[in-house]
């Protein structure tokens, strides 16, 4: 049960970075959101959820 909750976080986490660079953002920016979800997996996911910036997908 553990291992696929941490692959759930895992794949989650790199769907957020992956939002991330897909931003309009500046550089710096997308490295602190980055940093943040790397280094928090589970509360980086959920300020950047909430807070951090979205990709444009058009």
């Amino acid at each position: 049960m553990e291992f696929i909750l941490g692959v759930i976080i895992f794949v989650l986490d790199v769907w957020a970075i992956a939002s991330v660079i897909n931003t309009k953002e500046t550089t710096g920016t997308k490295v602190l959101w980055i940093a943040l979800i790397a280094i928090l997996p589970i509360l980086g996911l959920i300020i950047w959820y909430f807070a951090g910036p979205k990709a444009k997908y058009s």
